[in-house]
């Protein structure tokens, strides 16, 4: 099974493969589609998709996970994470492979066992899970690997990661 994690955001999407057989968890593949800030929002949707379409095109994907979206203050910055959110997962849904979402509170107990973990740790707990041994991995990327990892982790022990 091979399940894409993403970290949808409209200047930086984060995406991370993991592949997962016999119990066991390999990273396949992680990186970013970075837009630049000067570049129109309608432009970095358009790559978002097609940098996620890509992706689904050169393997063969079975669950996409993707950070639920949570409340922002800011109306504004909530409809531009919701538009990237919907670029990166689309290609996914025209191919009818599964979409599943995670909240950032699962994805860290997940990964960490604390809800309220910083990046940091997330992203220490990762390398370590993963035995990635890149230095420069852009926290985008490890947060999709945990989302990815958090969705293994509802398939193995999906009581564990209730949130109350």
């Amino acid at each position: 099974m091979l399940i894409l994690g993403i970290d949808p955001g409209t200047r930086v999407t984060g995406y991370g493969l993991i592949r997962f057989e016999n119990n066991s968890m390999e990273c396949a593949e992680f990186g970013v589609i970075k837009n630049s800030a000067s570049l129109p929002l309608i432009e970095c949707y358009a790559r978002i998709f097609e940098g996620i379409d890509e992706i689904l095109k050169s393997y063969d994907v079975s669950t996409v996970a993707v950070e639920s979206q949570f409340f922002y203050k800011n109306a504004r910055s909530a409809l531009k994470i919701g538009e990237a959110r919907s670029a990166a997962v689309l290609p996914a849904a025209l191919r009818r492979i599964p979409v599943l979402e995670y909240s950032p509170t699962r994805v860290k107990k997940a990964v960490v066992g604390i809800g309220a973990a910083t990046k940091e740790q997330v992203q220490s707990m990762i390398k370590n899970m993963l035995k990635i041994k890149n230095e420069r991995m852009l926290p985008d990327a490890s947060d999709a690997l945990a989302i990815a990892i958090a969705h293994i982790h509802a398939l193995k022990y999906p009581q564990t990661l209730d949130e109350k």
